[in-house]
């Protein structure tokens, strides 16, 4: 099993870093059980992504024009409702609220009235009955840590759509992280998500393709101005340094 490892500044480039790597690394193979039976997707084995500055906004990437974005932040207010209550529409089997709504009540007590060192401040989604389902939940727990006065969460995924799932995932469990530590009277601190299941089906590579094309030269091109940059300072230092010396 292949371990990838992804640190990033925000959540917009922790979705374009493992874009890149789930295209170079990923196992291409065909689905016998799950969503998209019979269709290809690529897959790493084991990812662990740090995000240390997941509150910086946007929460969601921006992508090229022509390509339909994976997220918006419409969507993801709207998806905040399945996350945090136990509000479960018509036709759907479960919610992620419906297990983490009386956790995440219980969690914000825990910090409040028992201090910050504690490990038994962790928040489970699902029961034994979920592996009947057709499509049990994805997410399954949030793991959290108070360290320096900041809430950290560390996620997990059993299956992670990395097009479809993980920019409206990430965006909602960091409001979600915000509203806590206001509620406990803490700093927002990193996301640590990690997935055995992280993926691209078959039909975005395409489009992610293109997309971490684009990243690229935007990226080349910041580094060519820093370049630039640098080059002009040493100018204006040489420059500097040739009038002192006429000085003499």
């Amino acid at each position: 099993m292949n371990i990838t490892v992804i640190e990033a500044r925000d959540l917009p480039e922790a979705w374009f870093e493992c874009l890149n790597k789930t295209l170079l690394d990923g196992r291409d193979y065909k689905i016998d059980r799950g969503s998209y039976a019979g269709e290809y997707r690529k897959q790493l084995d084991f990812v662990v992504i740090r995000i240390k500055y997941p509150n910086t906004r946007p929460l969601i990437p921006d992508v090229p024009q022509g390509i339909p974005a994976p997220t918006t932040m419409k969507y993801v207010e709207s998806y905040l409702p399945y996350l945090m209550t136990a509000h479960k529409a018509e036709g759907e089997q479960y919610t992620y609220g419906q297990y983490l709504e009386s956790q995440i009540t219980e969690v914000i007590k825990m910090y409040k009235e028992d201090g910050y060192n504690t490990n038994q401040a962790f928040m489970t989604v699902g029961n034994p009955e979920s592996i009947g389902l057709s499509d049990p939940p994805c997410l399954r727990s949030i793991d959290t840590r108070i360290l320096d006065n900041k809430l950290n969460f560390i996620v997990y995924f059993r299956s992670w759509d990395l097009w479809a799932g993980f920019p409206s995932n990430l965006a909602g469990i960091q409001l979600l992280k915000e509203d806590m530590g206001r509620a406990i009277g803490v700093d927002d601190g990193e996301i640590i998500a990690v997935s055995k299941g992280m993926h691209l089906y078959k039909y975005v590579w395409k489009m992610a393709i293109e997309v971490t094309q684009a990243q690229s030269i935007i990226e080349q091109r910041k580094r060519g101005q820093m370049e630039l940059h640098f080059i002009e300072s040493d100018i204006e230092l040489e420059k500097g340094s040739g009038t002192r010396t006429l000085r003499h």
